[in-house]
């Protein structure tokens, strides 16, 4: 399909959107049934305070019958021989109908690369999911077979989600982390939907934006038809990175070869930037990325480089001839809420949860610092650790994006959680 057909069906789903909600506000009588939040901490989420009488209560019982959203056994249902689509995208509120206009005439496309935590994954994808996007899942090739075949089975119960053509055994700091996101991107390229914007994710982050506020972020003065790659020139600390040949100990670690070998120069003298691995890339970029010789050179040359995830995508951003770029860009880009050790008492009053790799593990007590950041996803949760964290930040954020949208909502999209306290307001709408 071509991007001018993708817009004609835009443009038709908009028109039904327009139409339905036209008709339901014509017909509704009473005030809708929407979730509604106050505060910067959400009063739905309370009872995760620790201290309180609440959080006394429910640490007495068993957390995880008491988990908000998903079965206890969430392998075993996926995995269910007898579970039909339809039922699992229904008992899972999945949002299957698109909210607004604004959302209909600027698809997303989305890079997931995963290898554990399969629980937040699913409420994850669930939270970000939307049917006008696009969803491409790199599975790292050393993931247990058991894990693969759940996110098969998920998947595929999605026209608009799938498995990347190619898996890769990813390897931390290793170039194959960069070769994951560029297989997915092939493949999103060949996909009939028209996406604006492409932005990735590791399979413990969530959103903190809604895909309407994700929309409007991208379509801003500041991104509009421009690429988010937070990143610096170069510095000092850094440049043993890409100054030393490194290997790749497949499926475990870098190091620098020994004994230790200088590398050239990089191609067309290119000035080499260092940033986050996170980006959102428009489709233009994207397309320079996979075919430009520039790109491809600068690719190659990154191979024995540490960690070319954090310098490819942000140097490429620099140049004059890539779509899109600033090149005179820096930091700017609310592109993750991240808690480093490091910037404990500058950016941040400290991890509440616990440090892994110098990043926070989020405690429910964080959860406040994340809302206010306002970024456009948080980065790092565990559902074994601090499942409160998650559960409190997931219902939070459904209730936004309910409460953005100009369609009818449908009970099933209510989570849990929500099910109940909202019981009365939602047969108002029947």
């Amino acid at each position: 399909m071509s991007q001018i057909e993708g817009r004609k069906c835009s443009f038709l789903l908009c028109l039904g959107i327009v139409v339905c909600s036209i008709i339901y506000w014509l017909t509704r009588t009473k005030p809708v049934g929407k979730p509604t939040t106050s505060g910067p901490f959400p009063t739905e989420c309370q009872h995760f305070l620790p201290g309180t009488e609440k959080e006394e209560h429910y640490c007495q019982n068993d957390r995880q019958t008491n988990r908000l959203t998903l079965p206890k056994d969430v392998r075993g249902y996926i995995h269910s021989g007898s579970l039909q689509c339809s039922n699992l995208i229904t008992e899972l509120h999945f949002i299957n109908a698109t909210l607004s206009c604004e959302e209909a005439n600027y698809p997303l496309a989305f890079i997931v690369t995963i290898h554990k935590e399969l629980e937040i994954f699913v409420r994850m994808l669930r939270a970000i999911y939307m049917p006008q996007n696009v969803y491409c899942i790199h599975v790292d090739a050393k993931a247990p077979k058991e894990y693969q075949e759940a996110i098969q089975n998920l998947v595929s119960c999605f026209d608009n989600v799938f498995l990347s053509s190619r898996s890769e055994k990813v390897t931390y700091a290793g170039f194959s982390r960069l070769q994951a996101d560029l297989n997915c991107m092939k493949d999103l390229m060949a996909s009939p939907k028209a996406w604006r914007k492409v932005i990735n994710l590791c399979g413990q982050d969530f959103p903190i934006m809604s895909n309407l506020e994700l929309v409007q972020y991208m379509q801003s003065k500041e991104w509009r038809d421009k690429n988010m790659t937070p990143g610096v020139k170069q510095p000092a600390t850094m440049k043993h990175r890409t100054l030393f040949q490194h290997q790749e100990i497949v499926g475990s670690h870098v190091a620098p070869r020994a004994p230790r070998h200088f590398k050239g120069p990089p191609p067309y003298n290119l000035k080499i930037y260092f940033g986050t691995a996170y980006y959102a890339l428009t489709r233009d970029f994207v397309d320079f990325v996979l075919k430009n010789k520039i790109a491809n050179d600068f690719l190659e040359w990154s191979k024995d480089t540490f960690s070319p995830d954090e310098h490819y995508w942000v140097t490429l951003n620099h140049i004059k001839e890539a779509p899109g770029s600033r090149i005179d860009g820096g930091w700017e880009g609310a592109i993750r809420a991240i808690k480093w050790r490091d910037q404990e008492g500058k950016a941040h009053d400290g991890c509440k949860g616990h440090y892994l790799r110098d990043i926070c593990v989020f405690g429910v007590e964080d959860v406040p610092w994340i809302i206010e950041k306002k970024g456009m996803f948080a980065n790092k949760f565990e559902s074994n650790t601090s499942p409160e964290a998650l559960d409190c930040l997931e219902e939070w954020h459904r209730n936004k994006v309910l409460n953005h949208a100009t369609v009818p909502i449908d009970p099933s999209w209510l989570l849990h959680s929500q099910i109940s306290s909202n019981s009365s307001l939602l047969k108002q709408q029947s």
